[in-house]
């Protein structure tokens, strides 16, 4: 059974692997071009009212400021520098399919070597689909004719023999807003979509990920739809994810440095929050085991 997720964390993500050949036989691009590859996927996070998150991904193209090669030309220009296309086609996806690390490829194809600093992401067909069969078509703010843009920062260097990985994620408990009463799933009446979009180069990032579980005697029982909470060390929201029907969460693209953590769910006892360290390139490994909350007399 799929995991039914929304409120928390979505994120969508563009994993741009950049790799330059140095093949010989490349046709003669020598360092001028390097290799790009995108996939899609989500982090996690629990909505048990939500059955699909969908939306179509029909172009992607990203900015080129400083090249190795002057003649580089691209589709459009902004502010005088090229746009390089890295993908144009229609790819319908629905976000709640990709989570804890599970991606879709978008693109793979080589791309000039060059600094970038900016990607615009084109999207339509965004609609939601409730637990109860209803249907909400959601309006695209300038996505489908400009593009949502988002900036790197620092920004993105192709170059020979080097690789980068940037992570594009979409925040759906700011993305998508919903109307009306959440606390029953025939008290949501729409949902507005404000697209909020963070960035990373994953290969100054890492990921955190574990288990979490309660207890039954001396039994661990995993929990699924636990919701795992980021912060900076002010307390901050980063960004959160929830783990699956195995207990198990992962959460992509946090930049390397010190996160206060802890998980929830209804009906248990807050854990404690931690401090956990994350390593570029590395996967932080942080479980849970979450107390059931005591039951009231009467109840």
């Amino acid at each position: 059974m799929r995991t039914k997720i929304f409120y928390f964390a979505l994120s969508l993500v563009l994993l741009v692997f950049v790799g330059c050949s140095n093949d010989s036989g490349n046709g003669g691009n020598g360092d001028t071009m390097g290799r790009l590859t995108l996939q899609l996927t989500d982090a996690p996070f629990p909505f048990d009212m939500v059955a699909e998150a969908n939306v179509t991904v029909f172009k992607v193209d990203a900015r080129l400021v400083d090249s190795e090669n002057e003649d580089v030309e691209g589709d459009s220009e902004e502010d005088g520098y090229p746009f390089i296309t890295l993908m144009e086609e229609e790819v319908p996806v629905n976000l709640l399919d990709l989570t804890n690390g599970v991606t879709e490829e978008l693109a793979d194809l080589d791309v000039p070597a060059g600094t970038y600093d900016l990607i615009r992401v084109y999207v339509k067909g965004v609609n939601v689909v409730l637990t109860d069969g209803r249907t909400f078509d959601l309006t695209v703010p300038s996505g489908s004719q400009t593009g949502i843009k988002v900036f790197f920062k620092p920004a993105l260097t192709v170059a020979g023999g080097l690789s980068s990985d940037l992570l594009l994620d979409f925040d759906v408990s700011r993305s998508f807003v919903a109307k009306g009463s959440t606390i029953k799933v025939d008290g949501i009446t729409g949902f507005n979509f404000k697209p909020v979009i963070k960035v990373c180069n994953l290969s100054t990032a890492g990921t955190l990920s574990g288990l979490v579980t309660t207890m039954d005697g001396e039994t661990p029982v995993a929990l699924e739809n636990a919701q795992i909470s980021v912060m900076n060390l002010d307390e901050e929201p980063i960004t959160s994810g929830a783990s699956d029907i195995d207990g198990a969460y992962a959460i992509m693209g946090l930049d390397a440095g010190t996160y206060k953590v802890y998980s929830s769910l209804n009906g248990y006892v807050n854990s404690d929050t931690l401090e956990v360290e994350i390593v570029a390139g590395n996967k932080t490994i942080q479980d849970f085991v979450l107390e059931a909350e005591a039951m009231e007399e009467g109840n």
